[in-house]
């Protein structure tokens, strides 16, 4: 019988297999004259697509990588603002101490302190007709077993305070200095109470109305301050990182060992922005 032909078949890239031929004609194949086959539409547009997709990955990474140094150059600044407001409310707690024997002269004695405060308030052009009682409290020494003494000079001591709320601060400043007529009159005025120190706390309760105009300073002078520091560095200011606000303070003018923001009329409120700037070349 004789021999079937068959197409010799070769490997890309290696020797040949030994069969590969009729009888054994062909033994080997010659590396030098591989012949090669043409790679088919199909493997050319896979082999592009793989290109494309290895170089495209490659500019994402190094986009990213871009970014990422990018981001890395900031620099951190602080803005303040400030202004010198003066107190818009008042209040004025004023405590009466009343001492007796009697319980209902005590009572008494304790009432008519209290007409000759508001008398006194009127004469200072202080409107005292919103003031309110507060704090009543009566104490018998008798009733207390934990006295060593209870010979006391006064069997009842009578405590009531009369807190006096006033949108001007300035006639309530005058008042405290003339605060000795009431002690000529015979009323007996206690600084140590729930109240604090007894004197007028001054309010200011104008902040919201400045809230926007000291952002919008504070966030300048932040920006200035981080182009200044771009300019040294031979960089210029991006867009903002991140950002932080603060909180706004209301701080005593004349600051002092003692003094607290509540004693004093006029103010500083002060608000202090934190920005972050990226940094570009």
């Amino acid at each position: 019988m004789a021999p079937r032909w068959q197409w010799p078949r070769f490997r890309m890239g290696g020797p040949a297999p030994a069969d590969a031929g009729v009888g054994g004609a062909v033994g080997q194949a010659n590396p030098q004259n591989e012949e090669r086959y043409p790679m088919s539409m199909g493997e050319t547009r896979g082999t592009l697509l793989l290109a494309i997709g290895l170089a495209v990955a490659g500019g994402l990474i190094g986009h990213g990588l871009g970014q990422m140094r990018r981001a890395e150059r900031y620099v951190t600044v602080k803005g303040i603002a400030e202004r010198e407001v003066r107190a818009d409310v008042a209040i004025w707690p004023l405590r009466v101490v009343v001492g007796d024997n009697n319980l209902g002269r005590g009572q008494a004695q304790l009432e008519t302190g209290m007409a000759q405060i508001r008398q006194f308030l009127q004469r200072q052009g202080i409107d005292a007709s919103s003031a309110q009682v507060q704090a009543f409290s009566v104490t018998d020494a008798l009733a207390n077993p934990y006295s060593a003494n209870n010979s006391q000079a006064s069997r009842y001591v009578f405590n009531q305070t009369l807190v006096v709320r006033a949108n001007e601060p300035d006639k309530v400043m005058a008042a405290t200095a003339r605060i000795g007529e009431l002690a000529a009159a015979g009323v007996v005025l206690s600084s140590g109470n729930e109240y604090g120190n007894g004197g007028p706390a001054f309010l200011f309760t104008g902040l919201n109305q400045l809230k926007p105009e000291m952002i919008a300073e504070a966030t300048a002078r932040a920006r200035e301050a981080a182009e200044k520091f771009a300019r040294d560095a031979g960089s210029r200011v991006g867009g903002i990182r991140r950002a932080n606000q603060g909180m706004f303070e209301i701080l005593p003018r004349d600051s002092a060992p003692g003094i607290t923001e509540e004693s004093q009329v006029i103010k500083t409120v002060r608000v202090v922005t934190t920005v972050e700037y990226l940094l570009e070349d």
